[in-house]
């Protein structure tokens, strides 16, 4: 059983997490629709802008982090984040390129699943 308040760490996570879906899916929609750039370049981009604004949400808000060392906190948010890019672009290609599945589903169930990813490994890593 998870107690209360991992639970409630989750939720804010994910509600953190659910901001950062718009300046993802917008930084994305942006590049990959109107600048005509690269799906992938677009994704990693959105991906990006994302994590970092996830990061200051969380660092204030889920976990309130006091750690003085703010820039090596947010290079392990960030790592994180980067293993969980990673990951977001191989399920976005094994379900377009593979499955032809639409690009911006695939992009909603590999958000879901890197979202856990990130949850556990910066509960475990970086906010501590």
């Amino acid at each position: 059983m998870i107690d209360s308040a991992l639970l409630f760490k989750l939720i804010k996570f994910c509600v953190v997490g659910f901001s950062g879906m718009f300046v993802d899916f917008g930084t994305t929609w942006l590049l990959k629709e109107k600048a005509k750039a690269n799906k992938y370049i677009a994704n990693s981009s959105g991906f990006v802008l994302a994590a970092t604004s996830n990061y200051f949400f969380n660092r204030v808000w889920t976990f309130h982090s006091h750690n003085e060392q703010i820039v090596t906190e947010y290079f392990s948010f960030f790592g994180i984040s980067l293993i969980g890019l990673g990951l977001n672009n191989l399920i976005i290609y094994l379900l377009t390129e593979k499955l032809h599945l639409n690009f911006y589903l695939s992009k909603l169930f590999a958000i879901g699943v890197v979202t856990i990813w990130n949850f556990v490994m910066n509960y475990i890593v970086t906010f501590r």
